[in-house]
């Protein structure tokens, strides 16, 4: 069964690499662009593994966050701490 991902990231200097970055998200399965670094996708994937396949195209200091709507689950990359924290404190309330 396929999952419903929303996937957002921001990319940062020195390559910001949107085309190999968005080309990954578009091979996960169909897709639409809700804003420039906001995707939905219907993939067979869970968060984690949408999120390493995506992140195989990014820089080390670029950030990353897949949310998996149909689960209730998410991974990311490079989001603060507090964030992280914040997310994994509500996340189930």
């Amino acid at each position: 069964m396929a999952n419903n991902l929303f996937i957002s990231y921001d990319l940062y200097s020195p390559h910001q690499d949107y085309s190999a970055t968005i080309e990954a998200i578009k091979n996960l399965g169909p897709w639409a662009a809700v804003q420039k670094s906001l995707w939905y996708v219907n993939a067979n994937y869970t968060a984690e593994q949408a999120a390493k396949i995506v992140r195989e195209k990014q820089d080390p200091n670029d950030s990353l966050i897949v949310i998996d709507a149909s689960n209730k689950d998410a991974y990311w990359y490079n989001i603060s701490e507090e964030v992280a924290k914040h997310i994994q404190d509500y996340w189930f309330r």
